[in-house]
């Protein structure tokens, strides 16, 4: 099959906007979404803050049926899923249902689930837990809930490999769609914030905060640790010419996606980084794409001291004396870091840079760090026309993905 993958619908739930008008305004003016916590109670950690989405109310997206059985992960996704429809024009009936599929991208989801139901089971006997609660535990509860919302009978899949989950969906899908599995797909993402997660970072000392300013700042020498945030994304992808016969806008096409899984030791990273750096090469070559043609990369960089610096020399070391020209910048600045969301946030990010021609900024850049010496586009957006945008997504335990989407 010659089938070539479009992104022709975009929907957006981010800490710092809603719908990806105001989503792509918000990366432009350099806008944080980044607040104090108020969905638990903070006042016995060092963190206080999170990428939280505020006044986000389902019913607006989604009416208010079948919504008492929807945790907020569930109604964050189904909300952007409306918003990627409507904004693609895609009909979806009896007809092409079967045509349409969805892969979605979602690690931590389900665990306030999890251990809600557990902790009802041993306070109230298990002969007293609410069934209506157990579907909720299960890790493609989020994704089955979409397709039963929207009515898609095609194939669903959900991906849990946590940081690079977004762009490993991505790649399922493109796959389905180039083997003529599909037509069109829904690639989902989302992830919300919760106290059992809060928790789960916190002790391991993964959160700003704790040993330095609680402050998102990716590649500044302040850099301390990650501000966790929450949000949903979802791209309708489409083979090219299905989505010309119906008279779609189509904002840009998937270049390439390639992951490199790169197991080195539970929760560290490997400092050679060779998932990495194959990622981006493959994803480089496979799009045909010379370093000098490449006119942007969105980081994955979230604010890990390690991190910041391995995405750096990875960059380098790939891109060679291209490395200095290519500017580079961090969505986490004003987002946190989304896990299995972020990758989805970033090509929608990027296609906002290919629309309107802008550069979102890395915000809170203030102290240089020697180890991290490329052009960050510091505090504020840079105008200029962008073609090709490089999405990167990495994280500790050895998944590494990289995306090219262009115009």
């Amino acid at each position: 099959m010659n089938a070539q993958p479009v992104i022709t619908g975009i929907g957006v739930i981010a800490p710092n906007g809603i719908g990806k008008e105001n989503y792509w305004k918000a990366l432009r003016e350099g806008t944080s979404g980044i607040r104090p916590i108020s969905v638990f109670e903070t006042a016995f950690f060092k963190a206080h803050t999170a990428g939280e989405i505020a006044d986000f109310e389902a019913e607006r997206f989604l009416g208010s049926k079948g919504l008492r059985n929807m945790d907020r992960s569930t109604r964050l996704l189904c909300s952007a899923t409306k918003l990627a429809i409507d904004d693609a024009g895609l009909q979806i009936g009896e007809n092409n249902t079967d045509d349409v599929g969805v892969t979605t991208a979602t690690t931590l989801s389900v665990i306030f689930n999890i251990s809600q139901f557990t902790k009802d089971a041993a306070q109230e006997g298990p002969q007293y837990v609410n069934p209506a609660m157990f579907p909720g535990t299960t890790i493609n509860s989020p994704s089955s809930q979409l397709a039963i919302r929207f009515g898609i009978k095609g194939f669903n899949a959900t991906v849990s490999t946590g940081y690079s989950a977004s762009l490993d969906a991505l790649k399922y899908s493109v796959d389905m769609i180039k083997s003529g599995r599909s037509k069109a797909v829904l690639v989902a993402a989302v992830e919300s914030l919760f106290f059992q997660t809060f928790v789960g970072f916190y002790k391991l000392e993964f959160l700003a905060g704790i040993k330095g300013e609680e402050l998102s700042c990716p590649f500044d020498k302040r850099r301390n640790g990650i501000i966790l945030g929450e949000g949903s994304c979802v791209l309708v992808v489409e083979d090219e010419e299905f989505a010309r016969s119906r008279g779609a806008t189509i904002y840009a096409r998937v270049a390439a996606v390639e992951s490199f899984f790169d197991p080195f030791r539970s929760g560290k990273y490997n400092p050679k980084a060779v998932g990495l750096k194959r990622s981006i090469s493959e994803a480089m070559q496979n799009a045909r794409l010379a370093p000098e043609k490449l006119d942007y990369i969105c980081a994955t960089a979230n604010s890990v001291v390690h991190q910041d610096a391995i995405e750096t020399a990875v960059i380098k070391e790939v891109f060679g004396a291209q490395a200095a020209r290519i500017p580079v910048s961090a969505t986490k600045s004003m987002l946190g870091e989304t896990v299995s969301a972020s990758g989805l946030l970033q090509i929608a990010a990027g296609i906002g840079s290919i629309q309107q021609g802008f550069i979102p900024p890395t915000i809170n850049y203030r102290e240089i760090d020697p180890v991290c010496d490329l052009d960050y586009v510091p505090n504020q957006a840079r105008q200029k026309k962008i073609n090709t945008v490089l999405v990167n997504n990495f994280g500790p335990g050895g998944n590494n993905a990289a995306a090219i989407i262009s115009r």
